[in-house]
């Protein structure tokens, strides 16, 4: 078997490697052995006869008016990738963060994206994995394997994929059924995070017309992060684990039917949630205290202001907070240690039925069910011995002191040894998501120049997101007590340590009807467009079945001694009813084509994108929510409203032209682009008001080039590709964000026209060069290597305090191998990130800084999510 190369090349997050991609080198060989009708390469030596699905049509990447970038499974498996955040080094503009408590994870391209803190929002960057739409980024968080064929189309997609693809598509294809028998095993070694995967398939016929093929890995890494010397947690170092397996059967009865099923599922454990995050202590320098009870206590914060040391300060609950809420929790009994689990089963059932000649009705039918759990502590810090900020009268106690953390937070002082654990703000959220889509289309063929397709999509899910956290941390004083309340009445104390549990449950039903017609006006120009029409309506509740006692109610002041309803926080037991959201679209597209010669294709682009708005799931369990019960209209609405996100859309185009020379050994492309996004979906969190802030932007407008080259050298096996791309990407319209006072329309307002949009360099590119060099009859020298540099650009989505930018940086991945000529083995060594470069891919502020005006200095630390460092991989591969 020989291999189709693919090769891409990037710096990481954010990086711009550019149009076409890397996946358009094609060193000699086949792509796939198992390569199906939807997947086939050819085995000429060229850039451009990769097989995309861009606009739900085989068509040659080449060929397509659409801006794609590749990356094939030889790729993958090339340089080990076992996340699908190692991607972003192989496509242009794509920026992956994978973790966190709200979503999971977050996609973006060209500077446009979904924040990750909520698990509310659809991905403006769409996950279409075997071709179903996944509505949780979590789906990144378990991994990928045995895959195919990766594509990324950026811009809107909204015509031939759907609601949620207003910035583009991350599309994932898995590997079919092959037509003979085969297997295939591969195993690695990886030095660095003391990391071991074990993985393989097994494939081939059953009858004469139904396929199989069964796939399944493990992937065990012990040392994902190295924690700083002194850190306060039972585990020094935190791992990750993933275990994948995948049945898919392929049904071919006759040319005129094809059937293909795949049934997977993924099992995910951490030893916690936040990932690769250090903290960055700001213009001030310093560690700044963890401060709670409106600043009346302050924790040392613990971390050593290093942000480039890859030894990270992320400590266990403090004893205070750590026995949870057991309503059940799964977090409860665990002593406070962060931990993560994630159950995934996917279901796809595909099939194609051509009715004569003219016609072929193809359906999709998706299903999905999540259930994840994790629990961390989201003050990124906090170690004993605490103390307080209140000045203590003197005398009893000494001139200048402050009151001893036993009057002001008994349960703190009970366990605050020197060293001790005191992560604060803990959470646990549950994620559960059952999620069933049906998409069905009708294609014509004819010969004539006219053709056309329509279609339908339903979706149906429902989405809970069941958290226990911790946002004042009340429990320092004291676990939930009793209270007896004033005219009677007895609010029981359960003995949980979590300021409150809330429950959103969120159902979502989806319809959309679109039709695509192409006309060749001449044997060279083609004119293609289409709309599609979406609703979508949502209904959400809101249940807090436990507040904290102490936040609850508060003493009455009258004095009886008893207890009365706290104006700021609910109740045990509130419950919103439904809260509505409805909204529909229409979004059309247009696209001229001329090709003059089978290796010349320009294009231009009219496009228009649309993501649903929503309810948002991240209120906090205060009295605003009261409005929903108020007996005046107006109340209720405006409360619901405070709730409610609007819609997202774009609309704008781009120009092309796709080039091959040199009989096909040279291919240039050039893409250019201009789109505007109105009211995009933001979301930030107050680090001092302990709070998100959940918004629409008023305007993002991105525009850039991306240039591609790629030459297939007359060294047998040697190909050398270059990437560049040009991005200017920033707010276009008045976006104002509140300031420390978390309120907007006061003084600390801060207006984001002008500024630049997150994870968007101005500049960013790549060189690669990829050799598979015969030494003898039998055996091969495999060696790949790519540079890639990128300008830099603002890593946080939407400030509320100072912004953090990425300086420029140079990342550097290589392979070396040797192997059979026949590819029936490979030993190779592998390095990603050899120049172990640390960047950011996105920051906000920590939790619980202090104000400006208090006791204690204003804060200004910010988290960094960074990307993984210095990767060495040995790795043998073995087919039968």
């Amino acid at each position: 078997m020989r291999f189709l190369h693919l090769r891409c090349v990037a710096g990481g997050a954010g990086w711009l490697g550019s149009a076409s991609l890397l996946a358009l080198v094609a060193t000699p060989g086949v792509a796939f052995a198992q390569a199906t009708a939807e997947t086939a390469t050819s085995a000429e030596s060229t850039f451009g006869e990769i097989i995309v699905r861009a606009r739900m049509q085989n068509e040659t990447l080449q060929d397509v008016p659409v801006t794609v970038s590749v990356v094939g499974g030889e790729e993958i498996e090339r340089y080990s990738f076992n996340q699908i955040a190692q991607v972003v080094s192989r496509v242009p503009t794509l920026n992956v963060q994978v973790g966190g408590s709200g979503s999971g994870g977050q996609l973006s391209l060209r500077g446009v994206g979904s924040s990750n803190i909520s698990a509310a929002f659809d991905s403006a960057v769409a996950l279409d994995y075997d071709g179903v739409q996944v509505s949780t980024m979590r789906m990144l968080q378990t991994g990928f394997f045995d895959v195919a064929q990766i594509e990324v189309l950026r811009g809107p997609q909204s015509l031939y994929f759907g609601k949620s693809a207003s910035a583009g598509v991350f599309a994932i294809k898995s590997a079919d059924p092959t037509p003979k028998w085969e297997a295939g095993v591969n195993a690695s070694w990886e030095f660095e995070e003391k990391g071991w995967l074990v993985g393989g398939f097994v494939s081939g016929p059953l009858t004469d017309t139904l396929g199989i093929r069964f796939a399944g890995q493990i992937n065990d890494i012990s040392e994902f992060q190295k924690l700083q010397p002194g850190t306060p947690a039972a585990n020094q170092t935190r791992g990750l684990k993933y275990l994948m397996g995948r049945v898919t059967l392929q049904w071919d009865p006759d040319p005129g039917l094809n059937a293909n099923l795949k049934l997977q599922y993924t099992r995910f454990e951490n030893d916690g949630a936040i990932g690769t995050a250090e903290v960055f202590c700001g213009k001030n320098g310093v560690a700044d205290p963890i401060v709670l009870l409106q600043g009346n206590i302050a924790i040392p914060a613990g971390y050593n202001c290093n942000v480039f040391d890859q030894r990270y300060f992320l400590v266990d609950a403090s004893r205070a907070l750590a026995p949870g809420v057991p309503l059940p929790s799964r977090a409860a009994g665990r002593n406070g240690v962060p931990f993560g689990e994630t159950d995934l089963f996917f279901a796809r059932l595909k099939w194609d039925a051509k009715l004569n000649d003219r016609f072929t009705l193809s359906s999709v039918t998706g299903f999905l069910d999540l259930d994840a759990v994790d629990f961390d502590s989201y003050s990124y810090g906090g170690i004993g011995p605490a103390s307080t900020t209140i000045p203590a009268p003197s005398p009893p106690f000494p001139p200048g002191s402050t009151l001893p953390v036993s009057l002001v937070a008994p349960a703190l002082a009970a366990n605050n040894a020197p060293g001790s654990p005191q992560g604060m703000g803990t959470s646990d959220p549950n994620n559960k998501l059952t999620q069933l889509t049906q998409e069905i289309r009708l294609a014509s063929e004819f010969s004539g120049r006219f053709n056309f397709m329509l279609g339908a999509f339903y979706e149906w899910r429902k989405f809970t997101f069941d958290t226990a956290q911790n946002g004042v941390n009340i429990s320092i004083i004291s676990p939930d007590p009793t209270r007896n309340l004033l005219g009677g009445g007895v609010a029981p104390g359960t003995g949980y340590t979590f300021d409150w549990n809330k429950i959103h449950l969120t159902k979502t039903e989806a319809i959309s009807l679109f039709g695509s017609l192409t006309f060749d006006i001449t044997d060279t120009l083609q004119l293609s467009g289409g709309v599609r029409w979406t609703d979508e309506r949502k209904v959400q509740t809101i249940s807090v079945p436990y507040v904290h006692n102490l936040l609850a109610y508060v003493a009455d002041p009258g004095g009886s001694g008893l207890f009365v309803p706290s104006p700021t926080f609910l109740q045990s037991g509130y419950f919103s009813g439904p809260i509505r959201f409805s909204d529909s679209n229409w979004s059309p597209e247009v696209t001229l084509r001329y090709q003059p010669s089978s290796d010349l294709t320009l294009f231009a682009a009219f496009k228009t994108g649309f993501k649903s708005g929503g309810i948002d799931n991240s209120a906090l369990p205060s009295n605003a929510l009261r409005g929903l019960a108020s007996s005046d209209p107006a109340v209720v609405e405006a409360t619901k409203r405070s709730l409610i996100f609007d819609s997202e859309t774009a609309i704008g185009g781009e120009v092309g032209i796709k080039s091959q020379l040199a009989d096909r050994r040279l291919t240039l492309n050039a893409t250019g682009y201009w789109y505007v996004f109105d009211d995009l979906q933001v979301q930030n969190f107050n680090a001092f008001q302990v709070q998100f802030v959940t918004t629409n932007a008023g305007q993002v407008t991105t525009r850039g080039v991306d240039l591609f080259a790629g030459w297939n050298t007359p060294i047998e096996g040697l190909v050398l590709s270059g990437n560049l791309s040009f991005l200017d990407a920033k707010y276009t319209d008045a976006f104002i964000q509140p300031g420390d006072d978390g309120i907007l329309g006061t003084p600390d307002d801060v207006d984001l026209n002008g500024r630049r949009a997150s994870q968007a360099p101005k500049v960013a590119g790549n060189v690669a060069a990829d050799w598979v060099a015969p030494i003898s009859s039998g055996l091969q020298l495999v060696f790949g290597g790519n540079l890639a540099f990128n300008s830099g650009y603002l890593t946080d989505e939407a400030t509320l305090d100072e912004d953090y930018f990425q300086r420029r940086f140079i990342t550097l991945d290589s392979t070396i191998g040797i192997g059979s000529r026949d590819g029936r083995w490979q030993l190779s060594l592998i390095g990603v990130n050899l120049t172990d470069k640390i960047y950011v891919i996105t920051s906000g502020n920590r939790p619980f800084l202090a104000p400006a005006g208090g006791r204690l200095p204003r804060g200004d630390d910010v988290i960094l999510t960074q990307n993984r460092g210095r990767q060495l991989f040995v790795e043998g591969r073995f087919r039968f």
